[in-house]
């Protein structure tokens, strides 16, 4: 597996960035198949190459991430080429800026290098939704990688590039992480800048990495976090605190995770594990969250109400996709949202526009904020009691078929059920590999903190990953 460190040595023994570059685009075209990108920025990225190497030559001062190619998943604006969403309203969208994120990794060094196909708009769990076809996982070309952020995931597994962005509203960067085996990582709700990345719902949308070590995981987010002014719902930061972990840490597995439901390698894996942290010392007892199984249904209420908020500014005027055949005003809202958004796109909008209507937003939204607010206190009351950290699988099931959920949108959403908690608590939560099923599928284990515990979650995580490397 590929890490920022291979890349790194590379660059330091010689090897150009260019050719480092081009291998990364080579992998990319050798990759169609599985179809994880909707498209690279190559002369972007190659003049960013062609820069280091004479900034190397010249001596000059680099980034420390200089040469390392990356993908985004294509809701980040970036420059170089266009930024879809993955759907045919934005399918000709160039962003005039970039996301702060794309940013900050570039001011490291870092080269972008494509651009991650997803489920359009990030609605979905298997980027089958997507308008520029699906992404197949790279363990088993018949079945999904997860989704959203399944571009991201699989190009990672794909060996293509050392780290990939994603974001995570309800589990969009976990579950295809547990998926394709690689790490995920969603932080803290507002540990990192939002700003240049298109909105699905923006009281949980976090933006997290995807890699093959935990360690990538950590420097990539050290690199991104932190206050941005032009997000006021970024949080302070010196940076990322060392690795420190207590010589004990007490930790609940989650009762209404370990149901009959699940799949039973993958409950077997979890059990696994926790049994691997009692032997490192740490404790570690059962715990309940009653109301998490209601935490689905609360998700699809609230998220689909902001999504048909966010999703009324693509109207046919501003930007995006534009009829020219429309009669008025009136038609031409119409046509462009008929032709622009596809069903399940329209689905979560009739939703969230029910939902928030005079005669249901007392019965459905507020009800569902209200909901919200009692699992919040379930995360604090069990982290108020002394546990530091709580696990549990991150999806029900290892990867499904490809087809195999798509004519019944509630079993697709069935896969988030353990993975949206922690978006509607703002909490940072971890997909780590550990493991796979009889056909070879990964399996992943979810670590969940209380709010601005990451440091805590990263260092659990790498004292696991060692563990099981060793």
């Amino acid at each position: 597996m590929i890490t920022i460190a291979d890349i790194r040595a590379r660059i330091k023994n010689g090897e150009t960035v260019r050719a480092v570059v081009e291998e990364a685009l080579a992998k990319v075209d050798a990759a169609k198949e599985f179809n994880p990108v909707i498209s690279t920025v190559r002369d972007r990225a190659l003049q960013r190459a062609d820069q280091i190497d004479a900034d190397i030559k010249a001596g000059k001062s680099l980034g420390s991430l200089a040469g390392v190619p990356f993908i985004a998943k294509d809701n980040f604006l970036t420059f170089g080429g266009k930024t879809t969403a993955a759907s045919n309203m934005l399918k000709n969208f160039a962003a005039p800026y970039q996301a702060t994120a794309i940013d900050r990794l570039e001011a490291e060094g870092a080269i972008l290098i494509a651009k991650a196909n997803l489920d359009a708009f990030a609605h979905g769990g298997s980027t089958e939704n997507s308008d520029f076809g699906p992404t197949k996982n790279p363990h088993d070309p018949t079945r999904v990688p997860g989704g959203s952020s399944g571009g991201s995931a699989a190009a990672v597994a794909l060996n293509i590039v050392p780290f990939a962005l994603g974001t995570d509203t309800g589990g969009s960067i976990r579950q295809p992480a547990s998926f394709c085996g690689v790490v995920g990582i969603k932080p803290t709700y507002g540990t990192v800048s939002r700003f240049g990345v298109v909105a699905m719902a923006s009281s949980t949308d976090v933006i997290g990495s995807l890699t093959n070590s935990v360690d990538d995981a950590h420097y990539v987010m050290s690199v991104i976090a932190g206050r941005d002014p032009r997000d006021s719902t970024t949080l302070p930061t010196d940076g990322l605190a060392p690795d420190v972990i207590p010589k004990q840490l007490k930790i609940g597995i989650v009762k209404e995770y370990m149901t009959d439901a699940v799949q039973p390698e993958v409950r077997q894996a979890v059990l696994a594990k926790a049994e691997a942290f009692k032997k490192m010392g740490h404790i570690v007892e059962e715990v309940s969250l009653p109301s998490v199984n209601l935490a689905l249904a609360v998700y699809y209420i609230v998220v689909s109400a902001e999504v048909s908020s966010n999703l009324g500014r693509y109207d046919g005027v501003k930007f995006g996709l534009s009829t020219k055949d429309a009669a008025n005003l009136n038609d031409l809202y119409g046509r462009t949202r008929d032709r622009g958004f596809n069903a399940e796109n329209k689905r979560r909008i009739l939703i969230g526009t029910y939902v928030l209507s005079s005669g249901y937003i007392d019965a459905y939204y507020r009800k569902a904020q209200t909901v919200r607010t009692k699992i919040i206190n379930e995360f604090n009351d069990v982290f108020g009691r002394g546990f530091d950290m709580l696990v549990g699988p991150v999806a029900p099931t290892t990867a499904f078929k490809l087809g195999e959920n798509t004519a019944d949108p509630l079993q697709m959403y069935l896969a988030d059920t353990m993975t949206v908690a922690a978006s509607l608590a703002g909490i940072p939560a971890f997909s780590i590999p550990v493991g796979s099923d009889k056909n070879n599928l990964p399996i992943g284990l979810q670590l969940i903190g209380a709010q601005r515990s990451d440091e805590l979650l990263f260092a659990a995580a790498k004292q696991l990953q060692g563990e099981s490397r060793g």
